[in-house]
């Protein structure tokens, strides 16, 4: 079996071209991950995720998703119900905190029951970022508050919620996107707070949460760490603050590679990804230009990389015996809408 490279990789449709199936038979990514463009109806994912693995010889490969609810969410109906977004679990817990993390525990292993019926392992959840008044909407309503405390704590029952029903949570945007005041699919932002209002804010929830297996980074520059490099290729933010400040030392990934936040041609992002510390590479778009160019300067999963790797993989060590016809009427008395 060929070494598996540090990178997830996406596709381009619903079923994996010859040209596909070549190319990573022959770089190996460590994993997958699916946008709506990869989804249709149940078979047709299941067999999608099955392709994937069959061609890098490994059935317990990875494959992950972003499903948040709101916004972010690529599982629609009738694959899964409309979940509400962060910021509605965010509204419940400002009532009552108990009702609040119980219903992001709840939702969260809803999410579990639809992804791991298709083969789909790991979710993109729990959103970490705390905003701050003014900042870019691309985390917006995502957030489950404005404050450290609910985050962390809406944050820790949706990990667990996922991990009750057997999938990988992956927190994100570590080490925080919440003071972004531009869109990293599009351009660069630079935060400009002080280290202590960062620790304070910013840092607190992955700070809390720093046992769990997975992390992705924010492409974002943080003045007071480094001005000239964003988290994700900055080996400064990797070391100082990911790893010793926040203590962090699980599985951390690049957030996706084909946003424009990040400078360069695809090879450079990907070696100054590696350079600074970052674990795995991910790029998701499926475009097959951009993936050669990421795999050329993408190196085999070893040494420390490779030990949070496997470690992350075996974090969860028993499901729950959860019926999933109980955990959504329960979730019904909290929204309606959703049952």
């Amino acid at each position: 079996m060929t070494e598996s490279k540090s990178m997830i990789l996406g596709c381009a449709g619903k079923s994996l071209s010859r040209e596909e199936i070549q190319f990573y038979r022959g770089e190996c990514p460590w994993g997958f991950i699916l946008f709506a463009r990869n989804i249709s109806e149940t078979e047709q994912i299941r067999d999608l995720v099955d392709e994937m693995r069959d061609c890098i010889g490994r059935p317990g490969a990875p494959v992950f998703i972003d499903q948040e609810g709101g916004r972010v969410q690529r599982l629609r109906p009738p694959l899964a119900p409309n979940y509400p977004a962060g910021a509605a679990i965010g509204a419940l817990w400002r009532d009552d905190h108990d009702v609040g993390e119980r219903a992001a525990w709840l939702l969260a292993r809803l999410h579990a029951f639809d992804l791991l019926k298709l083969g789909i392992t790991v979710d993109c959840l729990p959103v970490l970022d705390v905003p701050i008044e003014g900042a870019s909407d691309v985390i917006g309503a995502r957030a489950y508050g404005k404050e450290p405390k609910s985050v962390t704590a809406l944050g820790k029952a949706s990990a667990e919620g996922l991990m009750a029903g057997g999938v990988l949570p992956v927190m994100k945007h570590i080490p925080g996107h919440g003071r972004a005041f531009a869109d990293t699919h599009f351009e660069l932002p630079t935060v400009n707070a002080s280290l202590s209002d960062l620790q304070r804010h910013d840092f607190a929830p992955f700070r809390e949460l720093n046992h769990l297996p997975m992390a992705m980074t924010a492409h974002v520059v943080y003045a007071a760490v480094d001005p000239d490099n964003p988290a994700t290729t900055s080996g400064r933010v990797v070391d100082e603050i990911i790893r010793r400040e926040i203590g962090f030392d699980g599985l951390l990934i690049s957030d996706d590679t084909s946003m424009k936040a990040l400078s360069g041609d695809f090879p450079s992002k990907a070696a100054a990804i590696l350079a600074a510390g970052v674990d795995i590479v991910l790029h998701c778009n499926g475009v097959m230009e951009e993936m050669a160019g990421i795999a050329s300067r993408t190196t085999g999963l070893e040494g420390k990389s490779l030990e949070r790797a496997e470690r992350s993989l075996n974090y969860i060590q028993e499901r729950d015996q959860a019926d999933e016809a109980e955990i959504r009427a329960e979730f019904a008395t909290y929204f309606e809408a959703v049952a």
